[in-house]
């Protein structure tokens, strides 16, 4: 897919799955296996600025990395690198990506909102 421009919606998502995180200090981090939930920061190229994000754990040890808000270029392969401040709490590499911004914008063109069968087919909770 080419976009027609370096801002289309199509290359902003604000969801994306990683595989089993290695954790640096804690493995996971207390709170996430407390709560299942975690704020933290995330970024996925070196110099990028950090994005506020909740990380949901899966059973597996992977993560569901939602970001406060859409991030332009995330690609399956690259690495999710967590923070919490100034500390690197781990990675993961990403495997797969919710719907970009340009298709959650086709859906509200169709309807108010996505129906939860739409949600549902991304992919499964584990």
């Amino acid at each position: 897919f080419k976009a027609p421009s370096r801002d289309h919606p199509a290359l902003y998502r604000d969801l994306l799955r990683t595989n089993r995180v290695h954790w640096i200090a804690e493995e996971p981090p207390a709170e996430l296996v407390r709560e299942k939930m975690m704020e933290c920061h995330f970024r996925f190229r070196h110099q990028m600025a950090l994005v506020p994000c909740v990380l949901t754990l899966n059973q597996d040890g992977s993560v569901w990395v939602t970001l406060v808000k859409p991030a332009r270029a995330i690609t399956p392969g690259q690495f999710a690198v967590f923070y919490k401040g100034d500390e690197c709490l781990g990675s993961g590499k990403i495997l797969r990506m919710g719907p970009s911004v340009y298709t959650l914008q086709q859906g509200k063109n169709r309807e108010e909102s996505p129906n939860k069968e739409d949600i549902d087919k991304i992919e499964p909770a584990t």
